[in-house]
């Protein structure tokens, strides 16, 4: 039985160091990549794109496409079209990516995709790198402490959950803001006040969003001092008027990807453990 071969396509730093962990199992090659963008520790070989339909499964990255429907490939000096990764491609190969769109499974029609993100253990295992990552953000931003700073996470979900337990090492004043007797109940465990959603307002100094939807529109931004700095964490389409926050003269900042930003490593081999248990799961002999 020979080892699968996997094409790493398009992404960040992350997908380098996902093709790092992957290569314990499988033959791997990356696309998307200037050689000089490949550290020298990564023992990792470019994909020789003369040789097609060659690869078992592509692993794409988060999101697979940029808005011109071409690879997502931030560290390449070229333009990779969808169809040049598709001739790379088994005709029964697997594609993995991260926020699967109707354009990618349009253009990739012939293959089986699935979307990691989508994974529990996925969104778990991210959601630390993700509150570390808002938490150094915060801490560049803000011209004080947080020991001490009246914080306000809206969301108790994994992320939220993730934040509470981080901030309270650095001494902060926590409350949640929540919808229900849930999130109320899920403060509590976690040792923080709560608030509900539609009585928001007040002298916070910090406030991180994690629900994608509209929360903080013009009428609730009103009711946050002007100093207040807000941290939107939330996908798209995010949960904060940013034009409002800035005729209020609010710093509104939507961070998103913080994990390929702050902690590529570890977010790559989250990835790469994710997409190696689906494979696995799948039952893939690759005989």
């Amino acid at each position: 039985m020979k080892r699968p071969e996997i094409l790493i396509a398009g992404g960040d730093m992350r997908q380098l160091y996902c093709a790092a962990r992957l290569s314990r199992d499988f033959e791997i090659s990356v696309l998307g990549f200037d050689r000089e963008r490949i550290p020298d520790d990564l023992d990792i070989k470019t994909a020789d794109r003369t040789v097609v339909r060659s690869f078992d499964c592509a692993v794409l990255p988060v999101p697979p496409l940029n808005s011109e429907g071409n690879l997502f490939a931030p560290c390449s000096s070229s333009v990779i079209s969808i169809a040049a990764v598709d001739e790379l491609l088994a005709p029964d190969a697997v594609i993995y990516a991260g926020k699967v769109d109707d354009k990618l499974r349009k253009a990739m029609s012939d293959h089986t995709i699935y979307d990691y993100l989508l994974r529990e253990e996925m969104s778990l295992k991210n959601a630390v790198p993700t509150a570390e990552g808002a938490v150094q953000l915060a801490l560049e931003e803000l011209p004080v402490t947080l020991n001490g700073l009246k914080v306000l996470i809206v969301g108790m979900g994994r992320i939220g959950t993730a934040l509470a337990e981080i901030l309270k090492g650095f001494g902060a004043d926590i409350t949640a803001a929540v919808h229900n007797s849930h999130g109320t109940a899920k403060a509590r465990l976690h040792g923080i006040k709560a608030v509900p959603i539609n009585r928001l307002g007040g002298s916070y100094g910090l406030v991180f969003n994690t629900v994608p939807k509209l929360i903080f529109d013009d009428d609730m931004l009103g009711r946050f001092d002007r100093n207040t700095l807000f941290i939107d964490l939330a996908s798209k389409p995010g949960g904060i008027d940013f034009e409002a926050a800035l005729s209020h003269g609010i710093k509104a900042i939507w961070a998103l990807g913080l994990p390929g930003k702050t902690a590529p490593v570890t977010s790559g081999e989250i990835i790469a453990e994710t997409v190696s248990a689906m494979i696995e799961e799948r039952g893939e002999a690759f005989e």
